[in-house]
């Protein structure tokens, strides 16, 4: 088969379509574990998706759009082989923020919009893929998405108060929002409320008392049938009513260009917090069972996903950790678990849709109180505090942004706090002055070792971070004040190359500054370590002039210094040195 023209597309398919070929060749030993874990996960997604569509501000139907479609479409272009993707509570509270304040209390224009902001959420991941961005995915560090989804948690749950007291709350943000409840408590529907906390409970003890069953669609069951057994709709409960049945026609959104500035950047926002959310799933069950997936190809994956949703009146949606722990729990092992939930969505559109109209909305919020709920960390949060108080901090701060700003604003605030940590911990990188230990071969920070004492004469240096413009003026500060606060008159600098991994211009330039100060000053300026990546380096870049001298060990710089006279034309080159 490899010399046929199957044969010889199978490895482009392998590389833009990786689910593809699987397909093609799928093994039907998979097939009877395959099927179990689809309907398994079909279990969850249906309540689940119908809930988190109320969350994204959308009717229960819309919830089963996104449930369905965006499977077809990661199960060609995934690399995951558990991943099931669908909405997410993260995602949906982004698409809520995004979209409620642009559409005002027009539903068809909401839905546009939502549509609009999906399509270019999808069109960046695809760009992002393209420009292989996958490396956005270890941007945000832990502490920053710890904070990142508590925020958006406390968010969740916060959303849930009108649902659970009975009235519909108009106002947007944590302040607002919370001054509005306050005002309308005397307005709170008591049979509502009492469905409300029934449904908690049971939400509460399902995972205990039935863990085999989703928790979610237990609550949506016993209460659906709490409402047609004691009619509690004629008591003012208020349900989700009629669903339509039936599969969408694919439509192209409608475009509102007036919009189209806010929209591109929340749909940053958004391709943010779902690829993060995806490859943190994907990269944890990859590695349970031992295989890798491409973070570039799960880029192009969820924008084709998200692009599917669009056209299918979905919106936007991530990698789902319940439902992939459900896929993987219930033994599957292929993308045809997530088709087979696909199509079990799909017969529950065509045929099953009428008991939905029980359910109440008042459970639909439970659900997702513990769905914001399962999105707290507290325990890690705790972690990151005994590890580090700044990074604790910084936590800490991302999770104000996103309650005190919004979901959107707060992504975004989460992602100048990576920046300007990236910049710290880049710009400023540790610079140890080295010596000896009694009784350990080697050098060894002076700081860091009591015992340590320095090479008399000789300044060795190590700089534990790359040699770039950011950081090149403060290197050239630490050196030249290390070597100002020496007691015996130095008579040589080694500069230990061994932890600087890249050396830009500009960090060449401040080399050659500093020696051509220190010379002034009689001191020689020499290197250690990677003699032969500093040779070609300097080669490339025409700096052949101005090549310092490169040793190959800091034993041998220190033996060869302290043995040396001051610098002249004979000693400036240790060209007989071996490759390091």
């Amino acid at each position: 088969m490899s010399g046929g023209p199957v044969g010889r597309t199978l490895p482009q398919l392998d590389r833009w379509a990786p689910g593809l070929p699987a397909l093609l060749h799928y093994d039907r030993a998979n097939l009877g574990s395959d099927i179990r874990a689809g309907l398994a996960v079909a279990a969850v997604a249906v309540p689940v998706g119908i809930a988190y569509a109320g969350l994204a501000g959308f009717r229960p139907e819309i919830g089963l759009y996104a449930s369905l479609f965006p499977l077809l479409a990661y199960a060609v272009f995934g690399s995951s082989r558990q991943l099931i993707v669908g909405p997410d509570a993260a995602t949906c509270a982004v698409i809520a923020a995004s979209v409620a304040p642009l559409a005002g209390a027009d539903p068809a224009r909401y839905a546009a919009l939502a549509g609009m902001l999906t399509l270019l959420a999808g069109l960046i991941c695809i760009a992002a893929s393209l420009f292989r961005l996958g490396a956005l995915a270890d941007f945000l560090s832990r502490p920053i998405l710890v904070g990142l989804l508590n925020g958006i948690g406390i968010t969740i749950m916060l959303g849930q108060v009108g649902k659970l007291l009975g009235f519909t709350v108009t106002s947007h943000g944590f302040i607002p929002l919370l001054a509005e409840v306050s005002d309308r408590i005397g307005e709170t529907h008591l049979p509502t409320l009492l469905v409300g906390l029934a449904a908690l409970a049971v939400a509460g003890l399902s995972p205990r008392l039935a863990p085999a069953l989703p928790a979610a669609i237990v609550v949506m069951v016993t209460s659906a049938l709490a409402v047609a057994l004691l009619q509690l709709n004629s008591a003012g409960v208020d349900t989700l009513g009629v669903v339509p049945g039936g599969l969408p026609l694919p439509s192209f959104p409608a475009v509102d260009w007036a919009a189209m500035p806010d929209l591109l950047v929340d749909a940053g926002g958004l391709a943010l917090v779902s690829f993060t959310s995806l490859i943190f799933t994907a990269r944890s069950f990859a590695s349970k069972n031992s295989y890798e997936v491409n973070a570039d190809q799960e880029f192009a994956a969820l924008g084709a996903s998200n692009i599917v949703a669009a056209f299918t009146h979905g919106f936007a949606v991530s990698g789902a950790d319940s439902r992939t722990a459900v896929a993987d729990a219930a033994g599957g092992r292929t993308h045809m678990a997530g088709l087979v939930a696909a199509a079990a969505v799909a017969v529950v559109l065509l045929f099953f849709t009428w008991p939905l109209r029980f359910v109440p909305v008042a459970a639909l919020g439970a659900v997702l109180v513990f769905a914001g709920l399962s999105l707290l960390n507290l325990r890690t949060l705790r972690l990151i505090w005994q590890a580090d108080r700044l990074e604790a901090a910084i936590s800490v701060l991302a999770t104000a942004g996103v309650i005190g700003l919004g979901v959107t604003r707060g992504v975004l605030l989460a992602v100048v706090l990576a920046v300007l940590r990236f910049i710290q911990l880049s710009a400023r990188p540790s610079i140890e002055e080295l010596g000896r230990v009694e009784g350990f071969p080697g050098f060894h920070s002076l700081t860091r070792h009591a015992g340590a004492h320095p090479t008399p004469g000789v300044v060795i240096l190590r700089c534990n971070g790359p040699l770039v413009f950011f950081n090149a003026g403060y290197f050239r500060k630490e050196c030249m004040s290390a070597i100002a606060h020496q007691e015996i008159p130095v008579e040589a600098v080694i500069l230990d190359l061994l932890p600087v991994t890249k050396v830009d211009v500009s960090g060449m330039f401040e080399l050659k500054e500093i020696a051509t100060i220190l010379e002034g000053r009689g001191i020689r300026l020499v290197g250690a370590g990677r003699q032969t990546e500093w040779a070609r380096w300097r080669s490339r870049r025409g700096f052949t002039g101005e090549a310092m001298p490169i040793y190959p060990t800091l034993r041998q710089a220190a033996k060869e210094l302290s043995a040396l006279p001051k610098p002249d034309a004979a000693n400036d080159s240790p060209t007989t040195e071996p490759r390091t």
